[in-house]
């Protein structure tokens, strides 16, 4: 649910709608970043120069104008914008996609043992069914608003998905691990992080979060949607939300206090019905296929 760049909208995976992840025609595996696949998990790394590549290419400027380049119509109505307690933990993630289309999603800083893992999307971080087509230049911004990074930027150096996501289009989870900024801390040491769960029944009032490209907000804002969560096919949950294309990774959030901006992550925006996104949101499950991954990211 990743909006498409300047270029204009096209067809989506999965039976998206255009407004969101753009199928293009298969393209050469990137120069520099190296892919892996073991066993459940497909990895992705990105060397130094990558990095800082990444972090040059994603100016405040560039940030704005892939904003500003994209509308998705209006806001739902389910769609409320984030007026309590600023959440450091979920920011926007920035990206080129296999295309090379500039675009973004969301994702939150999770608990972690090297205290520098986000959870998104698979699908912001590779093209499913099709395992050369990976994404470049990532970087996360947490805490985005209005332009503005109050907590930094962050260059991602490995992303981890799972290996069926990259054959065959399933479990649309990923987890991705951010380098430390040579003048700052670990990510979670600086804003933050939401706990994260595995194997939770459906049933739970969640409020999932994310930066649509809908209007007025077009990205620039955090906006939210809150119900009680449903078991649906093919293992995925489904969340009566209306958040728009953009905000695929964002966080589902259990048990969330808005005093303090915390609860626990328990599944991940994926896609909705209908043009920039529609009711219902699904997201996946967060079984041990999605466990596999986020420790894949936690040794990285």
């Amino acid at each position: 649910m990743s909006p498409s760049s300047s270029r204009g909208a096209r067809r989506t995976v999965s039976g998206l709608a255009t407004a969101l992840l753009a199928l293009a025609s298969p393209l050469a595996a990137p120069a520099l970043p190296a892919a892996a696949a073991t066993g459940q998990v497909s990895t992705v790394t990105y060397s130094a120069a990558d990095q800082t590549g990444a972090l040059s290419y994603w100016t405040p400027a560039r940030m704005r104008q892939v904003s500003r380049a994209v509308d998705l119509g209006p806001t739902g109505p389910l769609s409320k914008p984030w007026t309590g307690k600023a959440i450091p933990s979920i920011g926007r993630l920035f990206f080129v996609d296999s295309s090379g289309q500039d675009t973004w999603c969301t994702a939150s800083v999770v608990t972690s043992a090297n205290h520098s893992v986000i959870m998104t999307a698979a699908h912001c971080a590779r093209l499913g069914s099709s395992p050369v087509n990976t994404y470049s230049d990532i970087v996360f911004v947490p805490g985005y608003v209005k332009g503005k990074t109050p907590y930094g930027r962050y260059a991602v150096k490995a992303t981890m998905t799972p290996r069926s996501w990259a054959e065959d289009t399933v479990n649309d989870v990923a987890a991705m691990v951010v380098a430390t900024p040579a003048y700052g801390k670990r990510l979670t040491d600086a804003v933050g992080a939401q706990n994260v769960a595995f194997g939770r029944s459906a049933g739970e009032r969640v409020t999932a979060f994310g930066y649509p490209a809908t209007t007025p907000q077009r990205g620039e804002e955090l906006l939210y949607c809150a119900g009680t969560s449903q078991r649906a096919p093919e293992g995925e949950d489904r969340v009566p939300c209306d958040l728009g294309g953009g905000a695929s990774g964002g966080p589902w959030l259990a048990g969330f206090d808005s005093a303090t901006g915390k609860g626990t992550v328990v599944s991940v925006n994926s896609h909705g019905e209908g043009h920039g996104g529609g009711t219902p949101m699904y997201g996946p499950t967060f079984d041990n296929t999605a466990r596999a991954v986020y420790d894949a990211a936690q040794r990285g």
